[in-house]
């Protein structure tokens, strides 16, 4: 397929050309342009690699972490920490194993939230600008919702 591609492709760039000189250039340029193609494919390669999960950043990284339970405003939270697509490794504000690019999900009163990770020093927070979990204190997190006002939900872990 790529040498179909490849051969079409100098045709149509020597069209314009005298008929043997064309002939010359399409057999001379078919390579290339096949070539061309396979470099761009193989340079796709490791994005869609990473796309699928299998991409070397992620290895020997939990694929999921176990939810953990707290008891929030007085209903039942789950949290589930993953670290996701690391692409800044060289950042040093990792902090209790998590990376920029982590996030966590929450289920909360049949909502789901997917909160990336912050840039803020210290203890992991994670925030969508409306939501904020912050794991200062991991027995007792701090979960606020922000609606013109901040409204706060205390949180403690169940056992």
């Amino acid at each position: 397929m790529a040498r179909e591609l490849g051969r079409g492709l100098a045709q149509k760039l020597a069209r314009g050309l005298g008929r043997q000189w064309a002939q010359e250039w399409s057999r001379a340029l078919q390579p290339l342009f096949t070539l061309a193609l396979l470099l761009c494919c193989l340079a796709a390669a490791p994005a869609l690699a990473q796309a699928a999960g299998s991409s070397p950043a992620s290895a020997g990284q939990p694929a999921t972490a176990p939810a953990v339970r707290y008891r929030c405003g007085g209903d039942l939270l789950l949290a589930r920490s993953e670290n996701g697509a690391v692409d800044a490794v060289a950042i040093p504000n990792i902090s209790a194993g998590t990376p920029p690019g982590a996030f966590v999900v929450l289920e909360w009163r049949g909502i789901s939230l997917q909160l990336p990770r912050t840039n803020n020093a210290g203890a992991p927070s994670y925030t969508d600008g409306r939501w904020w979990w912050s794991l200062e204190n991991p027995d007792q997190p701090r979960f606020r919702l922000r609606r013109g006002a901040i409204e706060e939900f205390p949180c403690s872990r169940e056992p």
